[in-house]
């Protein structure tokens, strides 16, 4: 649906079961706005704006009534889906990986999945990750969010059988490349089957455990 400054995808809802995903950052609030309404009316599925600064998710919600704003991830929701059944970690090497982990858990928690966040289990102390191997292993898919090198993956990988979906942060040193080190370091783990999104990308991560669900007896 062409509204002018957007090309809404109306359809996305029926082709792959959730409604067009808004990316905030380069949009003006009564653009967000606009596109939310046609969203609203059209979908009824979740809707959900990602990377919205406080400010900009004020104005949103006092122009489109009944949204929620999760700070720390800086995502805006209507209309959060009911309980799919299915449990996702989210596992973060460190505390300044927090902000890309908050995204992960918020989106999958809007979306509908049971999402529990494991803080700080980095491989520096690896008695940290072995002592919530059990917790893991009860999860139906773990996101791991790690900068600096990245090894968390490959080390939950090697502890679980279920899906492992790694998320590389710029968080590092020099050296670290802001997070393109992390990142191929993800993809060339040992650990075989890990599945890797882009740097900083937890709604990424999410979207990808939630895609495990959709054909799930």
């Amino acid at each position: 649906m062409d509204i002018g400054y957007a090309r809404v995808d109306l359809d996305r809802e029926r082709r792959q079961g959730l409604p067009e995903i808004v990316y905030g950052p380069g949009k003006q609030a009564h653009e967000i706005a606009g596109i939310l309404e046609v969203l609203l009316d059209r979908n009824d599925g979740p809707v959900l704006v990602t990377r919205v600064g406080p400010e900009t998710a004020a104005e949103v919600r006092a122009r489109v009534p009944g949204g929620r704003y999760e700070d720390a991830a800086r995502l805006l929701v209507w209309r959060p889906a009911l309980p799919l059944g299915y449990r996702v970690a989210v596992v973060t090497a460190g505390t300044a990986d927090g902000p890309v982990a908050a995204e992960a858990a918020a989106v999958a928690t809007a979306l509908g999945l049971e999402t529990a966040v494991i803080r700080d289990v980095g491989v520096a102390g690896i008695h940290r990750v072995l002592a919530v191997t059990d917790e893991l292993r009860e999860a139906d898919s773990v996101i791991v969010v790690a900068g600096m090198e990245g090894a968390l993956a490959s080390v939950v990988g090697g502890l679980v059988e279920t899906p492992v979906i790694a998320v590389p942060t710029s968080v590092g040193y020099g050296a670290a490349l802001e997070g393109v080190t992390a990142l191929l370091a993800m993809m060339t783990s040992c650990a075989a089957g890990i599945t890797v999104v882009n740097i900083d990308s937890g709604f990424g991560a999410a979207l990808a455990a939630y895609r495990l669900t959709r054909r799930r007896p």
